[in-house]
Order: C-alpha cells, then structure tokens, then sequence
C-alpha cells in the first residue's frame, strides 16, 4: 500500500508517530493508500526547520523569491494533468473540475511572480528639517496553513505562495483525506529552486492542528474549512497570540427576480449547486425565487439535473464524481431523507444512485427540494453535497430579508435584468461577495476571497492584497540626516515638532 509521508526540510521525512490515518478511492470506498498522522515532536521539528530557514529567507531579496516562483509557475503549469489526477484519485471530483482547480491555484501562484509591486512603502522626505519617514512591509516569520479536503490543491496555494513571496516560512497541514496533492506542489516548489525549510508539509489531524495553534513559534495561521472549526481555530490561536484568518462554512443564495432569463437562471443553479458534487464553500445551496416564477424556474431545474451523467472522476464522460468518504454520502443523503417531514417537496431524491461495477464507491445523485422552509435542517446547516433547496418569497423585499437573515455571509447572486435592482442588492446584502447574473462570484486572484458573519473569522480575507497584508507587518521610520553644515541642534525635551 501507498503511504504519504511528511515534506519537511526539502525532504520527504517517513512519519515517526506510528498513527497512519486512511485515504480512499471514492469511486469504488477502496483504501489506496496511507498517511502519516503526525505527533505534536513532529510538527514541533518541522517548525523548528522553518524558523531555521527563516533567517535567510526572510532576508532574501524580492528578485531571489521571485525567481523561484516563476520557475515554480512553469513547472506547475506543465503538471496540471498530474496534480489533477491526484486530487481525482483521492477526493473523486471529475479531471477536468481538478484541471479547474489547479487553475485557479495558479493565478495565486502569478500575483505572487508580480509581489515585487504589492511591497512596495511609502516614502515621505522633508516632513520636518531635514526629517524623512518611511513605511516599510515585513514578513511575520513561520506561518501555517490549515486546508480541507475540497480543494486539495487550490486552497494551499491561496497561502503559500503568498506568505513565501513576502519572505515568510511556511508549514502546511493539509486534509488527511486527500492528501497527496499537497505533497507533490512541495516537491515542485523544491525543484524550482526553492530552498530547503522555506515549505513544509506536515500531515496529521486533530493532534497536529492542536500543535500548531498552540506553538510559540508560528506567528500566524491561515485555514478554511466548517464554521466550528473556523470558530476554533480562531479562538485558540488568538488566545496563543496569533494572527488568524479562519474561512468558515457559507449556505450560499442565488436570488432570481421575475424579470430573470429563467434559462441562464436555471443552467447556473445546476451549475452551481452540484458542481464538485456541491463539495465547495461557494456552492449555490439555496435558490430563492421571486414572485409567479418559482414553478417555471424549478421545472428547468430539474430538467437539467436529470441530465447530469454521475461516474467516476477520471471517466472522461463523467460530470460529476462521488462524495469525499462514506460517512459524508450517509450525511448528506439524510438532509434529503428527513426533508419531507419538514414541509419540503422532494423534486429529486438522489439518494439512491449507485454506479453499476463500482456499488462500494460514495455514490450519491442529485437532489432538488422544493418549497423548503427556513427553519428546517436542509436549510440551517451546510450540507457540502449536491442538494439544492429552492424558497419562494412574493417580493425582492422579502428576499434580501431572507437572505439577510441567515447567519452565514459568504457569497450570494441575484439574476435580473434590471440594473436598478442589481445596484440595490449590491449595496443591501449582507455577503462578503456577491454575483450579478454570475452564480459563483470567486474573485481573481488579485482581489481578496473572504466572507462575513460566521463565513469568516479574523479581520483578513484570503489572497489578494488583503492576503498580503495579512503575511506582512507595517513598520515606520522616521529618519534625520543633518546637514554637514548643520550645527549641533542642543539638548530639547519638549514634545518633537513637526515643523
């Protein structure tokens, strides 16, 4: 069998713990291989390496980071179809969503090629006699990194490229249930020129995340995953005097006014809902349609839903793959089960699906629920699975209060054709990020991704130049050259003048 070590040093290092956690083959519930669950000794050790290797990156130049990382950027690049076939292999979502993912994990790995001009400072001459002041930007020290298991690669690479390109160390603890990916963009990082101790891969669980929010020597801790979590690691390691941002969990709304083309509504709900088997934060979970549209709009749903041709992730055909575990596929097809009882009609009942050859694999199909009630549990919780709930309200009024209303605030679309709406429900909706007549409004890279209420934990969002700030600390300085000519200006305790 398989057995995913640990990355530290510009080394694969065999685990020491003697605790191996399992990594399945979602499409047929085959353990392929194991990982090495790291002890609080071993995180220690591969923090030790990277506060060693600190000293000279963090002094390093902008030309000498950045030369590894456009060297990295060519070498990703022509590994695409590699690092896809990983995260296929273990977390199941079909090649081409994977081949999207290490995309979009470039275009990090590209606004970090261009950190020379996002470090820039300031520069003030002559704000007194001969008195300038500068702000300058620094890196923090040793940073880490806590990913899921959804976007095994992507996610990474919304930290470390950053965090290494403004002269940080970094150890990265990804999912254990998916867990190769992370280790083969370490190696590429390595053979880029990157040197030894500046990226560590540490893989464990609960043991190892503890570690690291407590460790005295991690100066900051970026991760995404489930708001409880996000709430955890943000109190935890603010309390051990962190800076922290903690992406949590989102039940993300599209909002689909009267006026809507109920075609692009419909092709970007399905999209959207059950893209990645609905195995992302910025899934459309829950459609709220406006006024006399709802029946049309969800006819067209299901219409599009009962096409979508479920398989295993490297069968070209496949649009959508399984679900990461077996306990995930049971969680998620209880939502489905228990939504009648709770006043929803059940449109689709995906629940039953199985792929013929591979009946052991996390097979789960589409669902679609309908005339869902927001006090029930399809609608409260974060389901993370191919279920799409759709509400109906009578007014835009009613919907932004819906929306409004939920505790989560991290992306949400509306479709319309009036502008005048879409400007009202830009500046009305209570959301991180938001999409006109676009489902999933993931920024670019070089504007920050991040939610609010309890989507988000910490004053920063991720990448972007709020991820910059967040690897960076301002400092000021305030200079005086005298002039030779200058005589000695005396002893002056008053207060420093300005002018």
């Amino acid at each position: 069998m398989k057995t995913v070590n640990h990355w530290i040093g510009g080394k694969t290092v065999v685990g020491a713990s003697g605790n191996y956690g399992p990594v399945t083959d979602p499409a047929t519930g085959e353990v392929t291989t194991q990982v090495a669950l790291a002890s609080a000794e071993e995180v220690d050790a591969a923090v030790q390496v990277a506060k060693e290797a600190f000293l000279s990156w963090g002094q390093s130049s902008l030309a000498a980071r950045t030369k590894v990382l456009f060297a990295y950027r060519a070498l990703l690049d022509a590994n695409r179809d590699a690092v896809a076939e990983l995260i296929t292999a273990e977390h199941g979502k079909v090649h081409s969503d994977a081949l999207g993912e290490v995309a979009r994990g470039l275009e990090i790995v590209e606004l970090a090629c261009g950190i020379t001009t996002q470090l820039k400072g300031e520069l003030s001459t002559s704000v007194s006699n001969s008195v300038d002041v500068a702000a300058i930007r620094q890196p923090l020290g040793v940073v880490a990194g806590i990913t899921p298991f959804n976007f095994p690669a992507m996610v990474p690479m919304w930290m470390f490229p950053l965090a290494i390109a403004c002269g940080n160390t970094f150890v990265l603890k990804p999912s254990e249930k998916d867990p190769s990916a992370s280790n083969k963009l370490a190696e590429l990082m390595a053979e880029a020129g990157l040197p030894a101790g500046v990226l560590n891969v540490v893989h464990g669980d609960k043991v190892a995340v503890d570690a690291l929010l407590a460790h005295p020597d991690v100066a900051a801790v970026s991760f995404v995953g489930s708001t409880p979590i996000a709430r955890h690691i943000h109190t935890t390691a603010s309390a051990n005097g962190k800076r922290v941002q903690a992406l949590g969990g989102a039940k993300n709304h599209m909002l689909v006014l009267p006026d809507a083309d109920l075609d692009a509504a419909a092709d970007a709900a399905v999209s959207a809902a059950y893209g990645s088997a609905g195995e992302r934060c910025m899934a459309i979970s829950a459609v709220v349609a406006v006024g006399s549209i709802a029946d049309t709009l969800v006819d067209k749903i299901r219409e599009r839903a009962e096409k979508i041709k479920i398989g295993p992730g490297n069968d070209p055909t496949s649009e959508m793959g399984p679900l990461i575990t077996a306990a995930h596929r049971d969680k998620v097809a209880s939502y489905v089960k228990g939504a009648a009882a709770q006043g929803a009609d059940v449109v689709l009942d995906g629940t039953g699906y199985t792929v013929e050859g591979k009946e052991n694999g996390h097979w789960i199909g589409l669902s679609l629920l309908d005339n869902v009630r927001t006090d029930s549990d399809a609608y409260r919780d974060e389901i993370f699975g191919p279920v799409l709930c759709v509400l109906r309200t009578e007014t835009y009024e009613e919907g932004v209060a819906l929306i409004n209303a939920s505790p989560f605030g991290n992306g949400t679309a509306i479709f319309t054709r009036d502008g005048g709406a879409a400007r009202r429900f830009q500046l009305e909706i209570q959301a991180g990020m938001v999409g006109v007549n676009v489902p999933i409004p993931v920024p670019v890279g070089y504007h920050s991704f991040g939610g609010w209420k309890d989507s988000l934990f910490g004053d920063h969002h991720i990448y972007g130049n709020d991820g910059i700030h967040f690897y960076t600390r301002g400092k000021v300085v305030t200079t005086r050259w005298p002039d030779p000519s200058d005589a000695p200006a005396g002893v002056d305790l008053g207060f420093p003048r300005n002018h």
